[in-house]
Parts: structure tokens; C-alpha cells; sequence
């Protein structure tokens, strides 16, 4: 098992392109098993959990490889399988983007639940509930989710949940009706810009979808779809980590390859703390004088601040001149990195669903361990910006959503050693 060991106190400088977004690529991916024909797609990160979504497309008769360029190829040669396995679906909760377009094309399917995660539980009966409204017989059997239907139908289908709308539900169901006879509307349906992508490759594929990246997206269903060429957009999580790894070491850092009208919120809120995004195109210079402020936060759903960057911008807060409020309305259990931060000298109260936060002047390096990734993400922030010496274990959490992230950030300046334990 692998940990990073970090000296702390090295400002970071010079320019870092961003991936392509894994939160993108992973329902894109699922989105091939509807098309006929190879799809070739460009800017898909090499992750962990990008490879454990490749093993499932081939366990599901998917031909997938990666060329020299690092473009992924995938062809769906045999029809004939129908199972996500559990040994495959329990790495990552995105595997359960299979289920729409194997019960569209194949008719079934017999999906594992993903079951929950180290923040919460994060159920999928949202997913049920917008397949079955499109005609699908769904029932739980043995830990798996067996859905039946010799054709789909169109209908209006309402997706918000008491935590707002689903991002890989909205998914399922769009994909789910592109094969669907008639017309679908899908109120409340997730914004984000991830479903948008999505939503691009199915309409170059053959589909016909409006209002993506929108709260009302309309499908009329197609006889089939064929595969094609798409380029995955740029990962704002992954942007919104370097923003603040450039502020917390006060550093000076150009982000190639960034869309920032993805991220307005997360670059309303650095700005507000006195960190200075200054956009170029598809890149933004990050800047910040070491006074900082403190900041209320509260993550949202799209467009609202994201809570994949709320773990690391706590890691920033900690070392702002004041108390700070961060308020966490998506999965209010999405405090572990606390724990930890708190063993480097940060100030931090957790009281319910949030955290308060009061600046120090200086966090130390300890031995922290990672619970899920984006807390890794937060633990190796505060570690670059800490006194003395930082060792993260665990961190094939961060291997999950990051292309070697101690590569990119020793570019920038930082003394990262990744050793095997």
C-alpha cells in the first residue's frame, strides 16, 4: 500500500494542465454499451477508478484500450452479458451507470447495489424509481438490482431528492431514454456540468436531447445510437484542488486547460477569501497574498459551491485570519477529514452537518491517514503548507480521482515522495 510522505513549506509556481473530468468520463463510458459501432474518446483520465469502469465495460462485452495518445477506444462486441458483479460495482458507485443502458439495449440487467461510502449512505432509489417510470420491472434480489423491459416508453419523470438532484440518476435515466419509444421529460433533473457532457456524446451519437445542463431535459427516443468521437471536458475538482494548493502555499500558479464558467462558485468564494483567479481563455493564473479571510460556505448542488472542493477548502480555511462556517447540505456526513487535520494543529468544531472553523498560524506535519478522496486531497494540501513533515497513507483514495498528483505538484515546486509501505 502506497502513502505520500510531504515536506512542507515549498511555494509552488509554474503551470499545470488539468485532466479531463473523471466524474465526466465514467457515465460517458457506461453511455458506449448503447452505441453500435467503436466510440474513441480523448482527455479521459488514467485512474483507478477509470480502469475499474473498463474492467466492468469489458466483463460487459466491451472491447476497451488505450492508445499512445491516451485516447480510449471501446467497441461493444458481444451483447450476450447483462451482470455488473459486485466484485467489480463495490470499488466505485459510479459502475451503477450500467444499469439504464444495459436494460435499454440488452433489455436487462442485474446491477449490484454499490451500497454506501464512508461519508454516508448515498442510495439509488431515485435511479428505480425514473427507470420504472419508463416502463421497467425492478426488483432486489441476492444485493442486486434486477430490472426487466421488452421496451421502454417515454414519460415525464420528477428526479429531486431531499438533498437535490441526482447527478448519476439524471444519468441512468437520460441514457436510459434515448432508446426509449416516445417522448421523456426529466423535471428536476441534475445540472451539473458532467450531465451535459454526457448529453453532447449521446446527441453526436445519434440522440435527441435538449435542455441538458438544465432542471427540465427533454429525450426523444431513437432506434439506436452509433458510436463516435468526443473529447471529455476538463475536471473541475480536480481545477478547483490546484486553485487552492496555489493559495495555500502562496503561491503563483497558470491552470491549463480549466472551464471556469464550470466553477463560478468555487471562484466567487477564492476571490472573497483573498485568493486572485485571474482568467486567460482556458486558463486561469491563481495568486494569493498570505492574508487570508475567512469565508461561510454552504455546498449545494450545481451551480452551488460543490462538496467535492469542501474538504479542501477547509484545508485553506485552516489558515485564515478568523472563523469560518462551512455548512454541508449534500452529504452532511462528509466531515472525516476533520479528524485528521485536526491532528495538524488545526482548529476545527464540527457541530452536525457543520463545521467551524477558526485560523491558525501554522498547521505541523503528522501522520495522517486518508478516508475517502477528497479528503486524501485535503490531507495533501495542508501537508504542502505544513511545518516539518506530512505522511498521508492510504492514498489509493486519491489515486481514484487524481493523475498522479505528486507528479504535477512536484512540477509546481513541492517535495512529494510516494513510498510503498
Amino acid at each position: 500500500m502506497d502513502k505520500f510522505v510531504i515536506r512542507g513549506g515549498e511555494r509552488l509556481t509554474g503551470s499545470v494542465r488539468i485532466s479531463g473530468s473523471k466524474n465526466a468520463a465514467l457515465p460517458i463510458l457506461a453511455a458506449s454499451l448503447l452505441t453500435e459501432g467503436p466510440s474513441v474518446f480523448t482527455d479521459v483520465p488514467d485512474l483507478a477508478d477509470i480502469r475499474f469502469m473498463s474492467m466492468l465495460m469489458s466483463d460487459l462485452g466491451a472491447e476497451v484500450s488505450r492508445d499512445e495518445q491516451g485516447r480510449v477506444h471501446v467497441c461493444v462486441t458481444d451483447e450476450s452479458k447483462s451482470m455488473a458483479e459486485y466484485e467489480i460495482v463495490r470499488k466505485m458507485r459510479a459502475s451503477i451507470c450500467v444499469l439504464g443502458p444495459l436494460l435499454a439495449k440488452r433489455k436487462k440487467a442485474r446491477v449490484s447495489m454499490p451500497g454506501g461510502c464512508s461519508f454516508g449512505l448515498r442510495p439509488v432509489d431515485l435511479h428505480v424509481r425514473g427507470l420504472r417510470a419508463l416502463g421497467a420491472t425492478i426488483e432486489l434480489d441476492e444485493g442486486y438490482i434486477v430490472a426487466s423491459a421488452d421496451q421502454l416508453r417515454g414519460a415525464e419523470i420528477f428526479l429531486g431528492g431531499p438533498f437535490g438532484s441526482t447527478v448519476l440518476g439524471t444519468a441512468n435515466v437520460m441514457m436510459a431514454a434515448c432508446l426509449a419509444e416516445g417522448q421523456t421529460v426529466i423535471e428536476s433533473a441534475a445540472c451539473e456540468p458532467e450531465i451535459e457532457d454526457l448529453a453532447n456524446y449521446l446527441i453526436a451519437a445519434g440522440a435527441k436531447i435538449t435542455g441538458a445542463g438544465t432542471p427540465r431535459v427533454t429525450i426523444d427516443g431513437v432506434e439506436k445510437l452509433t458510436g463516435t468521437e468526443h473529447t471529455v471536458i476538463p475536471d473541475r475538482i480536480e481545477a478547483g484542488t490546484f486553485m487552492v494548493a496555489a493559495a495555500i502555499t502562496n503561491g503563483d500558479v497558470k491552470i491549463e486547460n480549466v472551464e471556469l464558467r464550470h466553477m463560478l462558485a468555487v471562484v466567487d468564494k477564492l476571490r472573497e477569501i483573498g485568493v486572485i483567479v485571474t482568467p486567460d481563455g482556458n486558463t486561469a493564473t491563481i495568486s494569493s497574498a498570505r492574508h487570508l479571510e475567512p469565508a461561510d460556505v454552504t455546498t449545494q448542488p450545481y451551480p452551488g459551491f460543490p462538496t467535492d472542493v469542501q474538504a479542501q477548502l477547509i484545508a485553506l480555511l485552516c489558515l485564515s485570519n478568523g472563523n469560518s462556517v462551512i455548512t454541508e447540505k449534500i452529504y452532511p456526513e462528509r466531515f472525516m477529514h476533520v479528524a485528521e487535520l485536526l491532528r495538524m494543529g488545526a482548529d476545527i468544531r464540527k457541530e452536525g452537518p457543520t463545521a467551524i472553523v477558526t485560523g491558525v498560524k501554522q498547521l505541523i506535519g503528522a501522520p495522517v491517514m486518508a478516508s475517502d478522496l477528497r479528503a486524501s486531497a485535503a490531507l495533501v494540501l495542508a501537508g504542502l503548507v505544513a511545518k516539518g513533515q506530512t505522511t498521508v497513507k492510504r492514498i489509493y483514495h486519491v489515486d481514484r480521482g487524481y493523475e498522479r498528483i505528486e507528479n504535477k505538484l512536484n512540477a509546481l515546486g513541492a517535495n512529494i515522495q510516494r513510498l510503498t509501505e
